[in-house]
């Protein structure tokens, strides 16, 4: 289900602008029928009282938990199953965050994902979007949305986008605190400045080598490193927002000198910070992660150099915390990702 459908469904059944409105909050903000200042009752038309009982039992199925799994460092990662059968992820992160999925799967094709090995089997609705909201909000309060789950969101945009504007504003999240993450599409640079509600951007990076970059990442955008960065500094320019580049630290592949120069050469003056992620480990993927030391001294490096950097571990380490583990392995779907070739790897693992 779409949102503009919802709100269509909404209106037929007798809604006005404030009977509409009181629904869609409530529902984002997992609030029962009768939170607000006036009883349903009273408040709400007849017709529009009899039809709220289906509207909201198809509000409730577009996304049930299927599991939960709590990790030591307060994240909460959620198999979230949708009406038609197919299942999600969720993940809880600390300090009020939830990363949210847009498709299940995913055609891009990462070399270190889960997700993308099966490609793109659907994409997921806006109101599917927001309501693995509403399911998070249900367990714990949730002011940051980050959409950095199953699937790239500039392959479903007007979803993403519709989801985006409604919890900016009925959501009531914050605009900044809306996080839109792509390998670097460019429809998403054209539209996203446009938007009601502009959200922060966060690309994906993860090599300065044009070469490596299409290896890992092997279905994205025909961007180079420069031309990536160059639009994404167009954005921040425009919005304010500094970019969050992602970089997904990978054992002897992009964690050596050659890359610590290539990140200087190409961030040094922009408005950005860059995200540097240890490989979270998949059984079989055939990456590994550095030691968590070596991965300090490629972030100190880094910012010695005038690079703003941080250094995070992935949520949920202990849980199936890599995109698309729990659903993989829940569903029984786990299998090797092939490994790159990287010629001279020791050249890589060399200490910055």
């Amino acid at each position: 289900m779409k949102l503009h459908q919802l709100r269509q469904r909404l209106r037929d059944a007798g809604a006005g602008p404030s009977h509409e409105q009181r629904i869609l909050r409530n529902w984002s903000h997992a609030l029962a029928r009768e939170s607000g200042r006036r009883r349903p009752s009273t408040f709400f038309p007849a017709p529009l009282l009899a039809a709220l009982p289906g509207i909201e039992a198809e509000l409730a199925g577009l996304a049930r938990l299927r599991s939960a799994h709590t990790g030591a460092d307060g994240s909460e990662r959620l198999l979230v199953a949708l009406a038609d059968g197919q299942a999600v992820e969720s993940v809880l992160l600390p300090r009020d965050g939830l990363c949210v999925s847009t498709q299940v799967g995913c055609a891009v094709g990462c070399r270190f994902c889960m997700t993308g090995r099966d490609g793109l089997l659907r994409q997921v609705g806006s109101a599917e979007i927001v309501a693995q909201v509403a399911l998070a909000r249900a367990r714990r309060p949730v002011r940051k949305v980050v959409f950095m789950g199953m699937g790239e969101p500039a392959h479903n945009l007007d979803n993403v986008l519709e989801a985006i504007d409604f919890l900016g504003t009925a959501g009531n999240v914050g605009h900044k605190n809306l996080v839109f993450s792509t390998v670097g599409d460019p429809r998403a640079f054209e539209r996203l400045h446009r938007q009601q509600v502009r959200p922060a951007l966060a690309v994906s990076l993860h090599t300065t080598r044009a070469g490596l970059r299409r290896e890992l990442l092997p279905r994205a955008p025909e961007l180079s490193p420069e031309e990536l960065v160059a639009a994404a500094e167009g954005y921040a320019r425009a919005t304010g927002y500094p970019i969050q580049y992602q970089w997904t630290l990978l054992d002897g592949v992009n964690d050596g000198e050659e890359e610590l120069d290539g990140l200087v050469r190409l961030l040094r003056g922009k408005y950005g910070v860059l995200n540097v992620i240890p490989f979270n480990e998949v059984e079989g993927a055939g990456f590994g992660r550095p030691g968590w030391e070596r991965c300090r001294a490629f972030a100190r490096t880094l910012h010695e150099r005038g690079i703003l950097t941080k250094l995070r571990d992935s949520a949920g380490q202990d849980i199936d915390g890599g995109c698309g583990q729990l659903r993989a392995r829940t569903l029984g779907l786990a299998q090797p990702l092939r490994r790159i070739a990287v010629a001279d790897a020791a050249r890589h693992r060399a200490a910055p």
